[in-house]
Formats: C-alpha cells, sequence, structure tokens
C-alpha cells in the first residue's frame, strides 16, 4: 500500500497540475471568445488597450461633447480629474497584467509542495480535493455574476456615491437637492467605466479569498515540516515569494490612492498631512490582505518549532556529552588527531542546524517581503509630498533615508 501511494506521489510530480487563480471564470470565457487572451493569458498588449480604451476614451468624447473637457461651469473639469486618468489610464492596465504575473507566478504552487515532500501520502486525496474545490470557485458563474450585482448595487450606489466621488460640480455630476445630477459623460462613467473597474478590483479581491481557502485547506492537513530547513519557515518559505506576485495589484491600489487624494488636495483645497491615518489604515489592509492567508500555517509552524527545539535540543546534549567525554576526559585513543577530526566539524554543523530551528519563523512571510510591499503601495503618494515641501527639501530627506 505504501508503495502505491509513493508511486502515486511520483506521478503527481512529473504531471503537477497547474494552480491558477486566473484561468476561467465568465470574463475569462468572454475574453478567449473575442480573442483577447488565449489559454496561457497571451496577449496582454491587446486587452489593456481595448479594456482601457472602453473605459476611458467614451468620456474624453463625452465630456468634450458636453463642454466639460476645460470647464463648462464644472469646478472639476475632465482633462483635470486627476483619478479618472490614473484609475482607467495606469490602475487598469495593472489589474489586467496582473493576471499573467499571478498566472506565472503560481502555477508551480502545487509543484513545491510536491517537490518539497511537504503533502504525507497518506493526505493526497486531501490536496487533490482542495485543489478541485478552488478551481470550481474560480470558475463559478454565479460567483461572477453575485460580484456584478454587488458592484451595480453597492460599489455604484454606496461606496462611489457616498464616499468617493467628489462633493462638488465636476464633468461627471452636479450636485443638487434631489442628488447628484449625471452628465452625459457621467452616465457612461457611472454605468459603463466604473462598475467595469469596480468589478476587476472585487474579482481580485475574490480571487484573493479562494487563494486564502486554499491554502485554510492545505493548512488542515498534518505537513511534513523539516525545522532545519535552511528557509528557516519548515520548508514554507516558497510562500514567501509567491506574495511578490501581487506587487501589480498593490501597485494599482496605490496608484488610486494617489489619485483620490490628488483630486482633494488639487480641487478641493485639503492637505495631505490630513489623510495621513487613512493612508496608514490603507497600507494596512492591503498587507493583511496579500500576506495574510499565510497565517493559516502559524499553527503548524509553531508546533514544528516546538518540537524541533526539544528534539534537536536532546541531540544537541547527547552530542556535546559525548564529545565532552571523548576529547576533555580522556575518552580519545592517544594516536587519535586532534587537528582536523571530523568530529569538531560535526560540533559545529550540530550547532548550526540548532541555531536555524531556534530562529524558525512561525510565519512564511518575512519582514523584508512585508516592508517592500508597504513601500510599492506607498510610491505613487511620493510625488504628492510635494504640496507639502518644497523637492529640494524632499530630496535632503529621501537621502538622509537612504544613505
Amino acid at each position: 500500500m505504501k508503495a502505491d501511494m509513493r508511486a502515486s506521489a511520483d506521478d503527481r510530480l512529473k504531471d503537477p497540475q497547474d494552480f491558477s487563480l486566473v484561468l476561467g471564470g465568465p470574463l475569462f470565457q468572454l475574453m478567449r471568445r473575442s480573442h483577447l487572451a488565449d489559454d496561457a493569458l497571451l496577449m496582454v498588449r491587446r486587452r489593456i488597450v481595448v479594456i482601457a480604451l472602453i473605459c476611458w476614451l467614451p468620456l474624453l468624447v463625452l465630456a468634450a461633447v458636453g463642454g466639460q473637457l476645460l470647464g463648462g461651469g464644472a469646478s472639476v473639469p475632465f482633462l483635470a480629474d486627476v483619478e479618472v486618468h490614473v484609475r482607467f489610464l495606469v490602475a487598469v492596465p495593472l489589474l489586467i497584467g496582473a493576471e499573467i504575473v499571478v498566472h506565472q507566478r503560481m502555477r508551480n504552487v502545487v509543484k513545491l509542495f510536491l517537490e518539497r515532500h511537504l503533502i504525507p501520502d497518506s493526505a493526497m486525496t486531501r490536496f487533490d480535493a482542495a485543489i478541485a474545490a478552488a478551481t470550481r470557485l474560480r470558475n463559478s458563474v454565479l460567483a461572477e455574476v453575485l460580484l456584478l450585482a454587488f458592484v451595480y448595487g453597492v460599489g455604484i450606489l454606496v461606496v462611489w456615491r457616498q464616499f468617493v466621488a467628489l462633493d462638488t460640480a465636476t464633468w461627471y455630476a452636479i450636485p443638487s437637492a434631489d442628488g447628484p445630477r449625471l452628465s452625459l459623460a457621467g452616465m457612461w462613467f457611472g454605468y459603463v467605466s466604473l462598475p467595469f473597474f469596480q468589478f476587476l478590483l472585487i474579482r481580485w479581491y475574490f480571487r484573493i479569498f479562494i487563494w486564502a481557502r486554499f491554502l485554510w485547506h492545505v493548512s488542515r492537513i498534518e505537513l511534513r515540516l523539516v525545522p532545519t530547513h535552511p528557509d528557516r519557515a519548515g520548508g514554507l518559505g516558497f510562500l514567501a515569494a509567491v506574495v511578490y506576485a501581487f506587487v501589480p495589484l498593490l501597485l494599482a491600489h496605490g496608484v488610486l490612492l494617489a489619485g483620490n487624494l490628488a483630486n482633494r488636495i488639487f480641487h478641493l483645497g485639503a492637505n495631505l498631512l490630513d489623510f495621513k491615518l487613512e493612508i496608514l489604515g490603507y497600507i494596512i489592509f492591503l498587507l493583511c490582505l496579500v500576506t495574510g492567508p499565510s497565517i493559516v500555517f502559524a499553527p503548524q509552524l509553531a508546533q514544528a518549532k516546538r518540537v524541533g527545539r526539544r528534539e534537536y535540543g536532546t541531540l544537541a546534549e547527547r552530542y556535546v556529552r559525548e564529545f565532552d567525554a571523548k576529547w576533555l576526559r580522556g575518552g580519545a585513543a592517544p594516536d587519535e588527531p586532534l587537528l582536523g577530526a571530523a568530529d569538531i566539524q560535526s560540533l559545529a554543523d550540530l550547532g548550526n542546524s540548532l541555531e536555524v530551528v531556534q530562529t524558525m519563523r512561525v510565519l512564511p512571510v518575512t519582514k523584508e517581503v512585508v516592508l517592500t510591499l508597504a513601500a510599492v503601495v506607498f510610491v505613487p503618494i511620493v510625488p504628492l509630498l510635494l504640496t507639502i515641501m518644497p523637492l529640494e527639501d524632499l530630496l535632503n530627506k529621501l537621502f538622509g533615508i537612504v544613505f
């Protein structure tokens, strides 16, 4: 029976299932049928150009027709709306480009679990079930329909109108006693461009939920973690590298925040420092979003560290006593040379192994990864610092931090 299980595991390793968060769902199938994507999610440039133009170009034309391109009584004309341009010309391409990055970086996740022998042979069926469950959810038609309904029912009517839309006369709406009155360009913006963008965004949150659910299912398996693994995460260190796949997604969020703040600073007279708590909370939320799923392995990693410290501590105690008895208490043969003795090298190796166990992390993600991801979100906001300090002072502060 064990031989059969081992053969089954070897077969999986030779022909592992590709794990993808993005190759599925009604929108993906629509992209394929309209020749904007293929089975490997290529044609990225074509998708970016077509989708960005569908969302942005009609707004330009309709704003020009309605006289809101440069003025027309609007406090925020179309060309001066920083947020709308970065949303559709920068953030949308990043959200689309993130798909190919996530697909390529995550497709070997299953193979890595198998290559590192983290999954016991007896749990292969459960591991396959976790993959199948993630695939079914990714391909769910009902899920994307519910996401679309959420976008129109909550994203547009509540989030955008109540919290995001500027409280002044803009190219897309004019405030009135009965609520904002949409212009012609505003109708396309509110019912086509913005919903499409929000759908792209919220679908990414759904994909991260699938990723978290998959990891949770895997964490329910008693993994074969190795406390002395040099990645200091019991063999799960590759999950930290996988998190970098979400860099384009985080950058898109940073761009969105920078655009929203720019509008409020340039058109409503706000100060960047007024939003410091919002910026901090935004960054923390995004870090939790992309690094949080790996927390499910913390109990197993902590248990492996405790067991490793006990077992390797016992082994070290036994070895050093025998070493002491042999080399310091006269146990060694008179003609056995001390110089170059393998025992000394083995003692050093054992000490290194014990140090690895002592410094083993209980989370796969490192501090360096977290700081890098936080910097990615904050980078688009850096130019806005020029609104509160001269460029020379800003450069001096940055150089002082770096050097």
